[in-house]
């Protein structure tokens, strides 16, 4: 027989992205007392890596756990990024209700209907935070209304409809039920959730059943799995069956060793959990997301929805450069391999699939943030690794059609540039769905583009809109294939010998293009170290010495004007490499190159390519 139970909420908060899950997460956990007061806490404490904080981006969901009127709140943190939606997905089957956090200035975007949509789907219990209301340019009546739209939109029920409204500044640390109310502290939003946010239900007395929504890895424990119990109760030591609703082969028995329940930021070790606990239990190897633990008299499956399909893919290969094993600390094929086979521990969303050849592997992810996210996190490890363009993953339909994955792209931008940002995107086979003025200067346009039109554009774009414009991407659909794209207008200029780079040598060569290195920097023949506005490649020696005469001044090298280079960060130098480039990646650098380094070899294959 189900019954309530009173004392525990689980919640989820989710948005956009940026607009402030991850602080009023924080502001909660201050306010509740989970730290000492004398204690020195970082700012956004959930962001617990160091990509997190510097991008102040949320990749992984988190869990914690705070106690208010006698109540147990479990929260999660989920991320707002489109490329880490399989994330909220998945989330979302742990908790009766979620929070959607809404900027009082950029009002629903593009994330935010994403998210809401998963949420009402599962028919959870929505409750609205409008945040940042201390803005200056804040506009909170327009943005409710904005919100109302999008649940109508998305067929919300009456029910879903009639959610409650609260109020808040995050950074400001209160929230408000009603605009004129005074400001105090977060409570509002806190008996909101008693209030509205369902308690858990499940039968106590009925076989044990926990769904397994987040894998967590640690060195020392190995693969902990997390989830809520359903229904029965869990214990320390308990042998159960592990069956999963989406691989009816799937039974093994395992025995739970250690389990922990959430306290603030700490996991606390319990001998027992009851129905709507959070816990995390460890111990277990086989464990994956999406499994289902049961008692072994009633092994049966909770339902648990498919995580959205990759939509990019990427080499990953071992890094045979002139320069390989100079700089990383993981460098052979087998560490590579190790290393991309546990990322799956955690990353729901990925794929690693093995090649014809030892040396590369194919890794498959939603999108280029999230793959960069992977290659910088490995770099930081001590990998020296090369990785190709990044390419879209096509299908088929029934007729042998070829298919290609669309993106809706959300473009905010002054007026003044929105006519170089439309004309840019349809030639990458992009189709304007919308344009409207939001009345300050400002224009947002809605697109529909192939995945492949937007490799490569980031970069471009924040160059046409002088930094200024601000674009947001979520996947559609498997559309008809829209035709050829041509990615890059510059062609490469690549170095003639390998050396070190010289002044005179860097000076011939900014004559044809703009350059990527400086002097004294080691070099290789076939390294790309500058791009040619032409379109077409030239191979440049930087390493040249100017010739020794008798009346040559011994200072005339400084007098040599030089202009700056530019310096690629890892986002842009994976959106300009070229379909013949590979980006060799090492701790301490980022290299461009050709696939094939040898100048003779690489015009014979060109050749033969134009031939066949």
């Amino acid at each position: 027989m189900k019954t309530t139970r009173e004392d525990v909420r689980n919640v989820a908060i989710i948005a956009h992205v940026d607009h402030g899950k991850t602080t009023l997460v924080d502001q909660l956990l201050h306010q509740s007392g989970i730290f000492r007061e004398n204690q020195e806490v970082a700012e956004r404490v959930m962001d617990s890596n160091d990509l997190e904080r510097e991008r102040g981006i949320t990749i992984l969901s988190k869990n914690t756990a705070i106690n208010y009127k006698d109540v147990k709140i479990n929260i999660v943190d989920t991320p707002g990024h489109a490329d880490f939606g399989g994330e909220v997905e998945r989330v979302l089957k742990m908790v009766d209700g979620v929070i959607l956090v809404v900027d009082a200035y950029e009002g629903a975007m593009p994330q935010t209907r994403f998210v809401l949509r998963k949420a009402l789907e599962l028919n959870l219990a929505v409750m609205v935070c409008i945040n940042k209301i201390d803005r200056p340019d804040a506009r909170v009546d327009d943005v409710v209304d904005e919100v109302l739209d999008l649940f109508i939109e998305l067929d919300a029920s009456e029910e879903q409809l009639d959610c409650p409204f609260i109020y808040a500044s995050a950074k400001g640390g209160f929230a408000l039920r009603e605009m004129e109310d005074e400001p105090k502290d977060m409570c509002p939003l806190l008996d909101t959730i008693l209030e509205y946010i369902p308690a858990p239900q499940g039968d106590p007395e009925a076989p044990t059943q926990m769904l397994i929504s987040t894998i967590d890895y640690n060195e020392y424990v190995g693969r902990i799995g997390v989830g809520k119990v359903e229904n029965g109760t869990l214990k320390s030591n308990q042998e159960v069956v592990i069956v999963n609703h989406h691989d009816a082969d799937k039974k093994l028995k395992v025995k739970i060793s250690r389990m922990y329940k959430f306290d603030g930021l700490n996991k606390v070790e319990v001998d027992t959990a009851g129905i709507g606990d959070i816990v995390a239990i460890s111990g277990i190897a086989e464990i994956h997301i999406g499994d289902t633990l049961c008692s072994p008299e009633a092994p049966e499956a909770i339902p648990f929805q498919k995580i959205s399909e990759p939509t990019i893919a990427m080499q990953f290969m071992v890094n045979d450069s002139p320069f390989a094993g100079q700089e990383g600390k993981f460098v052979t094929s087998r560490h590579l391999r190790d290393r991309l086979y546990r990322e799956l521990n955690t990353d729901v969303s990925l794929r690693v699939e093995d090649t014809d050849t030892t040396e590369a592997f194919k890794v498959s992810g939603r999108g280029e943030l999230h793959l960069s996210i992977l290659i910088e996190n490995m770099r930081r490890e001590g990998y020296e690794f090369a990785v190709s363009k990044a390419e879209v993953l096509y299908k088929e339909d029934e007729k042998g059609h070829l298919l290609e994955p669309m993106e809706q792209v959300y473009i905010d931008v002054d007026e003044e540039f929105s006519g170089n940002v439309i004309q840019k995107l349809s030639q990458r086979k992009g189709e304007l769905v919308g344009m409207n003025s939001n009345g300050m200067g400002g224009t947002r346009l809605e697109f529909l583009i192939p995945s492949r039109g937007l490799i490569g554009y980031r970069g471009e774009f924040m160059t046409d809109t002088r930094g200024t414009g601000v674009m947001n991407t979520v996947f559609d659909s498997y559309a008809p294939f829209k035709g050829e794209i041509t990615y890059r207008k510059q062609g490469s200029l690549i170095a003639f010998e390998t050396g070190e780079s010289i002044t005179y040598g860097l000076f011939n060569a900014q004559e044809r293009g703009q350059l990527f290195i400086g002097p004294g920097e080691k070099v290789y023949a076939g390294m790309v170290i500058g791009q040619n506005g032409k379109g077409v490649d030239i191979e440049v020696n930087v390493c040249k010495k100017k010739q020794m005469t008798n009346t040559r001044a011994s200072g005339s090298d400084d007098a040599l004007h030089l202009v700056p280079p530019k310096i690629m960060s890892l986002e842009q130098a994976c959106e300009f490499i070229d379909t013949d480039e590979l980006l060799e990646v090492t701790p301490k650098n980022l290299r461009i190159r050709k696939k094939i380094l040898d100048a003779a070899t690489r015009k014979k294959m060109a050749a033969r390519s134009k031939n066949s």
